[in-house]
């Protein structure tokens, strides 16, 4: 049998984790990761006035000028594209209002390794890497392991994938989409763990 012959049938379980995803996450999640804004989808949450708060809050500048992750405060807040970032400094705000986009982690701040695969999903503020200038998010450790596994391959690959499929998505759409109609290359979590031991044990 072709793909045509199962689409019908793929296309149910595919509604059905949309909408399972949706209870799961919640109509608010939902929406608070996808502003109207040029950034959607977004790794963000909604906090007190701020709808779609980008990394729960993270200063994204302070990983330019301080290289560390730093809580922002509500007190320096700047909105872009309808996306809220904090700030822990008004230094810090005033250098994101004068370029905004110089400041942006890749990816909507998703972690990067899942973008590999087409899967907007995780990322957390405090797991994180600077390649050329550019700031990636990563869902723990492992995720950021498994991406350096091959850097280079992993950046292009995360980049096609956010140009052509997720850039301007529903990120719960996108992401049930790709858990059900995987990528080529896709690896699980225990693959992955399997080849980062491998890779460490080589070093050692």
């Amino acid at each position: 049998m072709t793909l045509n012959t199962h689409l019908p049938g793929l296309l149910r379980v595919v509604a059905v984790a949309v909408l399972a995803a949706a209870a799961l996450g919640g109509c608010s999640s939902m929406n608070t990761q996808n502003p109207s804004g040029k950034l959607r989808p977004v790794n963000a949450m909604a906090d007190a006035a701020d709808e779609h708060l980008m990394l729960k809050g993270a200063d994204v500048v302070a990983y330019f000028t301080q290289g560390r992750y730093a809580a922002g405060s509500p007190q320096f807040r700047s909105v872009y594209e309808g996306v809220s970032f904090r700030f822990a400094s008004a230094a810090h705000k005033a250098l994101f209002d004068a370029a905004p986009a110089r400041y942006l982690p890749q990816f909507g701040g998703f972690c990067a390794n899942g973008i590999v695969y087409g899967i907007p999903w995780g990322g957390d503020a405090d797991t994180w890497s600077m390649v050329d200038g550019k700031l990636y998010i990563f869902g723990g450790q492992g995720s950021k392991d498994a991406f350096e596994l091959d850097l280079p391959g992993n950046v292009k690959l995360a980049e096609r994938y956010w140009a052509e499929e997720v850039a301007g998505s529903n990120s719960f759409w996108q992401r049930s989409k790709r858990l059900v109609f995987r990528v080529p290359h896709y690896r699980n979590g225990e693959e992955l763990a399997r080849l980062v031991a491998e890779a460490k044990a080589r070093k050692n």
